[in-house]
């Protein structure tokens, strides 16, 4: 203890910053030994754990097969989950709206929450100790600065899992939404060729596999959920839901009127496919438009300096050898 804090009064002169950032490094000590003990009192090699493993490969997996890598991998994973459920905000909207973020970027397991939760919290902690040792590069700084430096990693650590998470979720929503045109099409031509609207979902999953893989996986998703009984509406809003995109939910309120008040499913589709392509059309008149504003800052920062030298350079020596 005396050697921690001669240690640490090296770097951080005043007692009262000294003193809490002992207390947390004491309660971080406690909670790793505590995490230790927990792992070590249920090992990896138990018969429960092997028999788990083995349901889980369908059977498949022998004795050895337990010890691959792959199954020790899994077992760390489930292992950093449990962390999750000791972290996870008491706010049920802030749950909700990271439990949509995670859906809307594929993450649509049970654990997904606790996950996100655990990689949050080991990664604030791994970064603030890595800030300790960042510190001692800078032997000019004072305790304020100590305190805001490793403030700034911990504040990094909680931050950084939320925008690598939005990102996902952007990316995915974009390729849904490029994939969706080609899906309408789809429906309609396989509508208008005599097939029910769920052999239809059915039919375009598969077309889609390859081109569209992250919407045939929603696509089939809709069809295992119509399979185990659920309204082919309700399964269609959790798709809406679940993609996050405002066309698939104008998509399910036609389809709903369509089967309300008796109107042909093909009309229907037929109609939204058409609105679409003008609304797609009208988008990249938008992005078309926006082009001669944005090239403004690389026509003024890049190419006009070059042009500005290589045009007017040589008359502005010329001036100045003349004026020498």
């Amino acid at each position: 203890m005396d050697y921690l804090l001669h240690l640490l009064s090296v770097y951080i002169e005043d007692e009262v910053v000294l003193q809490y950032l002992f207390v947390v490094l004491v309660a971080l000590t406690a909670f790793a030994a505590a995490g230790s003990i927990i792992f070590l009192l249920t090992p990896l090699y138990n018969p429960m754990r092997y028999q788990l493993a083995k349901i889980a490969s369908s059977g498949k997996a022998d004795y050895d097969d337990y010890h691959d890598d792959k199954l020790f991998d899994i077992s760390f994973l489930k292992y950093v989950e449990s962390i999750g459920k000791y972290v996870l905000p008491k706010d049920m909207k802030e749950r909700d709206s990271a439990k949509a973020r995670l859906i809307h970027a594929g993450f649509r397991g049970e654990g997904s929450l606790r996950m996100f939760y655990a990689i949050k919290t080991i990664l604030c902690i791994i970064l603030t100790l890595l800030s300790f040792q960042l510190v001692k590069f800078f032997p000019e700084f004072t305790s304020i600065k100590v305190m805001m430096f490793i403030a700034a990693f911990a504040f990094a650590g909680l931050l950084l899992p939320n925008m690598v998470l939005s990102r996902l979720a952007e990316a995915r929503i974009k390729k849904i939404r490029h994939g969706f045109p080609d899906a309408l099409d789809l429906f309609v031509v396989c509508v208008e060729a005599g097939l029910g609207l769920d052999a239809t979902i059915q039919r375009v999953a598969v077309d889609l596999k390859i081109s569209h893989p992250e919407l045939s996986d929603e696509l089939d998703l809709v069809v295992a959920e119509m399979r185990i009984g659920i309204d082919r509406i309700t399964a269609l809003r959790e798709l809406a839901l679940r993609t996050g995109l405002d066309e698939i939910k104008g998509l399910v309120a036609l389809l709903n009127q369509s089967v309300k008040f008796g109107t042909g499913i093909a009309e229907t589709l037929r109609i939204y496919s058409d609105e679409f392509r003008d609304k797609r059309m009208q988008k990249a008149e938008e992005e078309a438009a926006k082009v001669a504003t944005k090239m403004i800052f690389p026509l003024t920062l890049c190419m006009w300096p070059a042009f500005f030298v290589i045009a007017v350079g040589p008359a502005i020596i010329k001036v100045m050898n003349a004026f020498q």
